[in-house]
């Protein structure tokens, strides 16, 4: 019920990892995180994360797991 009572305008952040939030739109980022652009309200912010952030690895996991995978690659064209 409160959600749907919330008229506030927010904006879509990022942090250093690639993970999405939602900001008050008048309020300075937290350390660490960044606008990227988007704002308006809750849902739709909410909206936008959805569809952009379609891998929720956050980013440094991500190179670790491509990092792995190239090795075991290598390791199978050397058998």
């Amino acid at each position: 019920m409160e959600e749907a009572q919330d008229t506030g305008i927010y904006k879509v952040m990022v942090n250093h990892e690639e993970q999405h939030s939602i900001w008050f739109a008048e309020r300075e980022p937290p350390l660490g995180w960044k606008e990227v652009g988007k704002d308006g309200p809750k849902t739709e912010c909410l909206a936008y994360i959805k569809e952009v952030w379609t891998d929720m690895r956050p980013l440094s996991l991500r190179k670790k797991m491509e990092v792995g995978a190239a090795k075991t690659w290598v390791l199978m064209a050397a058998e």
